[in-house]
């Protein structure tokens, strides 16, 4: 009972924390405002969860440099885990299906978020070249889940490619990271939320500026998926 009345609230927070936002994406093409929303909305769904969130590594976050963010992907809990933690204003690359969800998917629309249909080569390109454009000129960070889609086990599954080739066609440095926890708290399929406490870690940034070609984004591809499993194995 106690776990569908916290769903309850969440929804509630969500909505709010979404009307908010998506006022703020039109008011405020900056997106400042936008980010402080986020970074709300993400402490409001984990302190109503009753969940802790521990931080390891952001000394290797330099606050003036951009970044694209390379996280592994097990819960809906490791959004919030990571607005919650990354100390940069950083976008996220979401997948077409979450942008029709009112509210939620509309604020995501409006606001510095990056759409990406996967099914749609052309489409895809046109994400990476908004996100190149959005990092050299807002100076904005990206958030990328590798996997693609939430492990059902929570360990880490095969990488995809365009968090790669993205890196490598803007130039700016991956940060590996590493969550751990949140499989137990919600994990894939599952409604029911546990207390626990997720662990992220930062990983030292990868340069990628040198990255000439398709083997070059695929050796870093599995470079860095190897970090992520590592620093999960020292947590657990």
């Amino acid at each position: 009972m106690i776990s569908y009345l916290k769903l309850f609230v969440i929804i509630i927070h969500t909505i709010i924390s979404s009307v908010f936002a998506l006022t703020s994406a039109i008011v405020d093409r900056s997106f400042k405002l936008y980010f402080v929303v986020s970074r709300y909305f993400s402490k409001g769904i984990l302190l109503i969860s009753g969940i802790k969130v521990e931080t390891s590594g952001l000394e290797n976050i330099d606050m003036n440099s951009v970044y694209v963010f390379v996280s592994n992907h097990s819960s809906q809990f490791d959004i919030p885990a990571l607005q919650h933690t990354i100390p940069v204003s950083a976008s996220i690359v979401y997948k077409k299906e979450l942008g029709n969800i009112p509210l939620l998917g509309w604020q995501m629309r409006l606001g510095p978020y990056i759409m990406i249909d996967r099914q749609n080569t052309e489409s895809a390109l046109g994400s990476i070249e908004k996100a190149k454009k959005m990092m050299s000129e807002k100076r904005f960070s990206v958030l990328l889940f590798a996997e693609g889609t939430r492990s059902k086990t929570g360990e880490v599954q095969p990488f995809k490619r365009g968090a790669f080739y993205l890196a490598s066609h803007v130039g700016f440095p991956i940060i590996p990271v590493s969550l751990s926890g949140t499989n137990k708290i919600l994990p894939k399929g599952k409604f029911k939320i546990q207390k626990g406490t997720i662990h992220v870690h930062f990983d030292k940034p990868i340069e990628t500026k040198d990255m000439t070609s398709r083997k070059d984004e695929l050796d870093l591809m599995e470079k860095v998926r190897n970090i992520v499993i590592e620093n999960i194995k020292k947590e657990d």
